[in-house]
């Protein structure tokens, strides 16, 4: 069956609702090379300002999943639970997270992405750690999540490719804030991994792209929807970032941040939210009854190092050095340093997570686009955050940078990122709701 593109557009444009079968043969036409970017992205922009019905959504989804290869990862027998999070700053949360549910009797067939914008990438951070791949091939993926229970890998070429090509399509038409389309982006390549279980970190406030409780948790529920419609249970959090998560904010230091957290010794923050979302891995899984459980598990993980025997286990396999998660000297270190500090004394009322996230890409540890190489040495370490109490001259952060002119271009921005005040602050709740 052939369809008329201009036809499809107009139908969408007045909002009408389209067919599956028209929305299977659209996917599969524009992977082919057959559907010219300019109609596409005529149809995004419609979507954009539309929305998708929940058949359309489905059906729309399902064509993505299949528009390439589908992971074949039925040789591993422990049950198979991933984590997405939809980004933030300081957001190393899947680093620490994946081998401790591992160590739980979970497998965690983890695709990440790289970073983009003011937000950070996984696969960036991993890639800190000397000879480490992100870059597997199906097989190699099946073969290493049944042996280890645990790859941390990226997309494959074959693997979603409709996906891969409309993304960079939103990307370039100004068509990334629709809902439809990033829980569509997201779930085609999470059900590609063929799943018994998904928990979404949606994160919401100044540093991600929800701004507010209300348009998260229509994410996490359009999310949740769409598992369901493939039989796949999805629960979602909704998690602050409205400040930066953790202190670490860069690659090599976050890496560091994450290895303290497998140890025991990670930021406050930064373990709890490693632990809510583990907890709902385990209890998906059904390896927990309930989040006590999950806890007494994953705590155990931590304490007798077996979380950290995962991560090392996976490093070595992946063609990294094992060794830097003693030495942490075998990371890429910035030759220099420079502290913000306070200018008058205070209670430290707002740490804006967006600007700390553009000072960053200023500093070369994120990108501005795609192609972008990064310094995986430089970052931001935060020292005060909403609630704390500061002195005039306290350091507020310290930036770790190569050259001056990354300093110079990181400080205009990094420097409004605080605001004081002179009444004591409560930070708000780390986790803001859940959908499920």
């Amino acid at each position: 069956m052939s369809y008329s593109m201009p036809e499809l557009i107009r139908t969408k444009r007045d909002g009408g609702e389209l067919t599956a079968d028209e929305l299977r043969w659209m996917i599969a036409e524009y992977t082919a090379d057959r559907i010219p970017d300019y109609q596409l992205s005529a149809f995004l922009m419609a979507v954009m300002f539309r929305g998708m019905s929940g058949n359309e959504l489905a059906a729309w989804t399902d064509a993505m999943l299949h528009s390439g290869d589908v992971l074949d990862l039925s040789a591993t027998d422990m049950p198979k639970v991933d984590k997405h999070s939809t980004g933030g700053v300081g957001d190393k949360i899947s680093i620490p997270l994946a081998p401790l549910v591992v160590a739980c009797g979970v497998a965690v067939p983890m695709m990440s992405g790289r970073g983009l914008g003011h937000t950070g990438g996984t696969l960036d951070k991993l890639e800190t750690i000397p000879g480490f791949r992100t870059r597997l091939d199906p097989d190699e993926f099946a073969r290493q999540l049944d042996a280890i229970g645990l790859v941390l890998g990226g997309q494959s070429e074959t693997l979603v490719p409709a996906d891969r090509r409309i993304y960079a399509l939103r990307d370039a038409s100004g068509t990334v804030p629709s809902i439809p389309l990033i829980s569509s982006s997201i779930m085609s390549k999470k059900l590609a991994e063929d799943l018994d279980g998904l928990v979404l970190d949606v994160k919401i406030g100044s540093g991600a792209f929800m701004k507010d409780i209300a348009s998260g948790t229509e994410l996490a529920r359009t999310m949740v929807g769409i598992g369901a419609s493939h039989d796949t249970p999805v629960v979602g959090l909704l998690t602050d970032m409205d400040q930066p998560l953790g202190r670490e904010v860069g690659n090599a230091n976050e890496m560091v941040e994450s290895i303290a957290t497998l140890r025991g010794e990670g930021p406050a923050d930064v373990t709890e939210l490693t632990m809510r979302l583990g907890e709902e891995m385990l209890i998906l899984a059904g390896v927990a009854t309930d989040a006590t459980d999950a806890r007494v598990r994953l705590e155990a993980a931590v304490s007798s190092g077996a979380g950290l025997d995962v991560f090392a286990r996976v490093i070595e396999a992946q063609g990294g050095d094992p060794r830097v998660l003693d030495d942490r000297s075998l990371l890429p270190v910035a030759a220099n340093r420079h502290v913000v500090v306070a200018d008058r004394a205070g209670f430290v009322e707002r740490c804006d997570a967006l600007s700390v996230g553009r000072a960053a890409v200023r500093l070369g540890a994120g990108r501005q686009a795609k192609e972008d190489d990064i310094d995986p040495a430089v970052g931001i370490t935060v020292h005060a955050k909403v609630g704390d109490t500061v002195e005039s001259g306290t350091p507020l952060a310290t930036v770790r940078y190569n050259t001056d002119d990354q300093l110079a271009s990181c400080l205009g921005v990094l420097e409004t990122a605080w605001d004081l005040t002179d009444e004591p602050q409560e930070p708000q709740p780390l986790i803001l709701g859940e959908v499920r």
